[in-house]
């Protein structure tokens, strides 16, 4: 009996991850037999096609193959099967019967799971920034940040961070306070990327009279007073004016209406 392992080739028209990967997982259950796992990737065309099939004929090996181009899957099993070489189709009957289940065609576009996986790992960047940079933490991320928000505290500066960086946006949002200097970083940067939040004294009065409560302390503290409250505002919008950013009043406004509007002029951008 030969002891040569069984060659499989995993043939795909993006990298072969996903073939290699299911490969692997199935190919375990016949343990300790192991199989040579040989990759094509990018088969972009029929003579890619071809030249696989003909090492695989050679061979004695079977083709796994993830190929979403309908031509290229149909040239592969129909020459394979002249052949007499063994195939399998990972994500053909999948793909068919998705289609039919949801009434609808797919894409049939090669390396959507990268550009997918690309939009997560930007995703995962863009929220440990919003973290790092989140209430003036660490001023240097003025400079770094796609959008920079400024506005008095709660005025929703950190969800909304957070609900932009969803959207793969690098956010530093910075606390304007009368009794602080606004760093120097804020005017060294260009205004479209600054975008002032102001809300409504009464609208501020109440929320920050339920957030002291939340944290068991008493509403009657200066942070919660009307008086107090328009005092950070007037400063705020003397700064925003200096900046010469874009202003969103946010009293009324869900975060998802306000991080509309801020998607919205950057996409535009």
């Amino acid at each position: 009996m030969s002891n040569k392992k069984p060659i499989v080739y995993v043939v795909s028209d993006s990298a072969g991850d996903t073939g290699e990967a299911v490969l692997r997982a199935a190919a375990i259950q016949f343990h300790p037999l192991t199989v040579e796992i040989r990759r094509a990737s990018y088969i972009m065309d029929r003579a890619g096609v071809d030249r696989v099939l003909e090492e695989a004929n050679r061979e004695k090996a079977v083709i796994l193959f993830t190929l979403v181009i309908p031509e290229l899957r149909d040239h592969l099993t129909g020459r394979a099967g002249k052949l007499g070489v063994a195939t399998i189709d990972l994500l053909g009957p999948i793909i068919s019967r998705l289609e039919s289940v949801l009434n609808k065609e797919a894409l049939h576009q090669p390396g959507l799971i990268h550009q997918l996986d690309e939009d997560y790992f930007k995703k995962v960047e863009a929220v440990e920034f919003a973290v790092k940079y989140d209430d003036g933490r660490d001023f240097s991320g003025v400079l770094q940040a796609d959008i920079v928000l400024v506005g008095v505290s709660r005025t929703s500066k950190t969800p909304l961070s957070m609900y932009l960086a969803h959207r793969m946006f690098k956010v530093a949002n910075v606390p304007l306070v009368p009794e602080l200097k606004p760093p120097e970083q804020l005017f060294s940067i260009p205004s479209r990327k600054i975008v002032g939040l102001v809300i409504d004294p009464e609208k501020l009065n109440m929320i920050r009279k339920e957030r002291l409560k939340s944290l068991g302390l008493s509403g009657n503290a200066m942070y919660a007073q009307v008086e107090r409250i328009k005092q950070e505002l007037e400063h705020a919008q003397k700064i925003m004016s200096r900046l010469g950013c874009f202003v969103i009043d946010v009293s009324n406004k869900a975060v998802e209406e306000t991080a509309s509007v801020i998607v919205g002029m950057f996409r535009g951008r």
